[in-house]
């Protein structure tokens, strides 16, 4: 198994970068971290992992070991393969997205291409118990937070805006105030 790999990104398209690692280039699909950080142009260190099957060996980089570790939570889910999988992982922090778990919002998920109600069902179900036994999530808002979220959504943002006007308010607020506070911010 790959776990990690140093060296310069020489080439990038699209969510995949070429690591030069001792003279031999690695292609990875990487999540926004690992993008963000093999930008600078010299020497990076990401986390990997190495997908097999029959017919490929794919190679995944991430910025983070969190992102790694979720990453492949998320692959023993039923219906959930490596590109499913980056794409959750590549749409908000680790953090978020065990929250999102943790509170059983199957919206967060259902708002990334690729998953329907019934995966993201799915993705919530099987790793709640799984992701309760390890380090858990900060609780920012908790349910307050899925209300505010809801509150926006209902005014035409998507849940993604949403999530991202919230992140910039105080989460100690009132579900109401925190909606004014991402309204007065747009």
């Amino acid at each position: 198994m790959i776990s990690r790999l140093r060296g310069t990104a020489v080439a990038r398209s699209g969510d995949r970068i070429v690591l030069d690692v001792g003279g031999v280039g690695y292609s990875l699909a990487v999540t926004p971290t690992a993008a963000r950080l093999a930008e600078g142009g010299g020497e990076v260190s990401l986390e990997t992992y190495l997908h097999v099957r029959e017919d490929a060996l794919q190679l995944f980089g991430f910025g983070e070991p969190a992102e790694r570790e979720l990453f492949q939570h998320l692959l023993a889910v039923s219906g959930v393969g490596p590109k499913v999988a980056l794409a959750i992982v590549s749409g908000s922090p680790p953090a978020d997205l065990r929250r999102a778990i943790a509170l059983e919002d199957t919206a967060r998920f259902e708002a990334i291409p690729g998953i329907g109600k019934k995966t993201a069902q799915r993705v919530v179900l099987e790793l709640k118990e799984k992701l309760g036994t390890m380090d858990e999530p900060t609780p920012i808002a908790g349910k307050p937070h899925a209300v505010a979220r809801d509150a926006l959504v209902e005014l035409g943002w998507s849940v993604t805006e949403a999530e991202e006007a919230l992140a910039a308010t105080d989460p100690s607020l009132t579900p109401e105030e925190r909606v004014r506070q991402a309204l007065r911010a747009a």
